[in-house]
């Protein structure tokens, strides 16, 4: 299957803070706060939601497309995604700009505190599914909005089916983009808060939403993610981690497996678990893309998990 991932393209710097936000912050003071959290450790890893994506799906076996933009220090990311097995021709290298970067620290409890540099993914609206060849299955993730707004438009236009991941850019789009976005897609996919202030923004209960959209998935972190049909709910169980590393990409690497589910043609449920699967594996690692596993590996653990094989 012929599948483009677009999406940030970013470099990751990930902080460790060994206490709790939750305890900086005080009551009747979160109109004026200034805080500085002295960090453990930092370490630089390559990131972005479309590489971590691209790069679950190259684990288990496709080759997707990368569509984005990066910048001038993109040379040793290029070559190492094209080494896993992820096509990068379709990624623009901006000269004078810097490769867009994710700066994160997480707390003991897992909860995060980020900014994030645009640098040359300001450049992605530059880019277009007109010149971007045959496309199957494509998936419009965090990037930047007006980008996204292009992209989902051309999908719509050209009868390529997408999934809608607004994600982190749920804040930055407004309810006319969102509506668009969700109208026109194939599957939304989101986390339960971003859920939530879609519906917000949107004015969209679940039922308009599923007028259009084939499914609604819903994550729900630990308590695994849910996949809204016309026909009903279906309630997928996370998997239990061996060791809970960095939460860092655990969302890419649910919807990559979950698109590879779509490649083989496999039912939703089915594709809810192998994003599960998949999400386990980057939740143990630090880094969107730092874990590694055998597809036989992969189909090992799914059938322990759920008592058989996917597929």
């Amino acid at each position: 299957m012929q599948i483009i991932v677009t999406g940030s393209i970013a470099y990751d710097y990930l902080m460790s803070f060994p206490g709790s936000f939750s305890e900086h912050l005080l009551e009747g003071h979160l109109d004026r706060v200034s805080l500085s959290f002295l960090v453990d450790s930092m370490d630089k890893r390559r990131g972005g939601c479309a590489p971590n994506i691209a790069y679950t799906l190259a684990l288990l076996g496709e080759r997707p497309r990368l569509m984005g933009t990066a910048g001038q220090d993109f040379d040793e990311y290029r070559a190492w995604l094209e080494a896993a097995g992820v096509d990068t021709s379709l990624v623009r290298q901006v000269t004078g700009k810097f490769t867009a970067s994710f700066f994160c620290s997480t707390d003991k409890d897992g909860n995060q505190i980020a900014s994030f540099y645009t640098g040359a993914m300001a450049h992605a609206g530059e880019l277009s599914f007109r010149a971007a060849g045959p496309c199957d299955l494509a998936i419009v993730s965090p990037n930047d909005p007006g980008a996204m707004v292009q992209y989902a438009a051309e999908c719509r236009t050209l009868g390529i089916p997408y999934i809608f991941d607004p994600s982190q850019q749920v804040a930055r789009l407004n309810g006319e983009e969102l509506r668009a976005g969700v109208a026109g897609a194939e599957i939304l996919i989101c986390n339960d808060y971003e859920f939530a202030l879609i519906r917000e923004k949107t004015g969209m209960n679940e039922a308009d939403m599923l007028a259009h959209a084939r499914a609604l998935v819903v994550t729900r972190g630990e308590r695994g993610s849910s996949i809204l049909r016309p026909s009903g709910t279906i309630d997928i169980p996370a998997v239990p981690p061996r060791q809970i590393v960095d939460p860092t990409g655990v969302g890419d690497a649910f919807r990559g497996g979950f698109m590879k589910g779509l490649a083989t043609g496999a039912g939703l449920e089915v594709c809810g678990r192998l994003g599960s699967v998949a999400a386990a594996y980057a939740l143990e690692h630090l880094g969107g893309s730092s874990h590694a596993y055998t597809i036989e590996e992969f189909l090992q653990r799914y059938a322990e998990t759920f008592g058989e094989e996917p597929y």
